[in-house]
């Protein structure tokens, strides 16, 4: 891979990028305020079920807009961008995937601004024809900038997990140390579950964690914020 491609795949990747991850936790808060997750032990069981989760869900989804792109099949990436969103059980998800997906599409017109396809793809979001889910915007974004599905899939599962983790610093008793562990941990799976999701059609999305889509509707009607965002 040349150093340039390299370069994009660090910034896409990047905690800082700027589409907004820091603002959700995957249900975290209200894991922690449940006592479900509080030590190094439950959260790492916590995050490998979101990584796992997403891996079969949206890590799907990008793979397939990406090919999508690269053929100039624009109707792929639509339908695999509203499939993905009815996928989704809980409000909080589905509100987490739009918000971070149109921050990335207005990123991405400003990367590649001649690109005809993200262009198109922006116009339909704000005119809500299509959601604009975040998996889809990398997908493009990735594909656009040269950068293989490979490197995507891996780029999506380390967002997942450092999302989860870095919520975790504030609102679970962990430290840098113990967070670090973890994501050099689960890290070891990525391999196996590309090597799955590459094979899978849209329509075999699964992601039967409802532990996950618990937490998350409670956290949709509580009133703890255990960090500001």
């Amino acid at each position: 891979m040349p150093l340039t491609t390299i370069m994009h795949l660090l910034q896409f990747t990047d905690s800082t990028f700027p589409v907004g991850t820091f603002s959700f936790s995957n249900g975290l808060e209200t894991a922690s305020f449940e006592n479900i997750v509080h030590d190094a032990r439950t959260l790492e069981e916590f995050t490998r079920s979101q990584a796992y989760q997403a891996a079969f869900s949206d890590g799907v989804a990008a793979l397939h807009v990406h090919r999508a792109y690269l053929r100039g099949d624009y109707g792929t990436i639509a339908h695999a961008d509203r499939y993905l969103l009815m996928f989704k059980m809980n409000a909080e998800a589905r509100l987490m995937l739009r918000r971070m997906g149109k921050k990335l599409a207005e990123l991405s017109m400003r990367l590649f601004p001649e690109n005809e396809m993200i262009g198109k793809w922006l116009e339909e979001i704000n005119s809500e024809t299509v959601p604009g889910t975040y998996p889809v915007a990398q997908g493009l974004a990735f594909a656009v900038a040269g950068i293989d599905e490979k490197s995507l899939f891996s780029s999506h599962q380390y967002g997942i997990i450092n999302m989860v983790l870095s919520a975790a610093l504030r609102c679970v008793k962990v430290s840098h140390y113990d967070t670090q562990r973890i994501l050099f941990k689960l890290a070891s799976d990525a391999d196996s579950m590309y090597d799955q999701a590459k094979e899978m059609d849209l329509e075999e999305m699964h992601a039967f964690y409802p532990q996950l889509d618990i937490l998350a509707s409670l956290h949709e009607k509580g009133n703890m914020r255990m960090f500001m965002n």
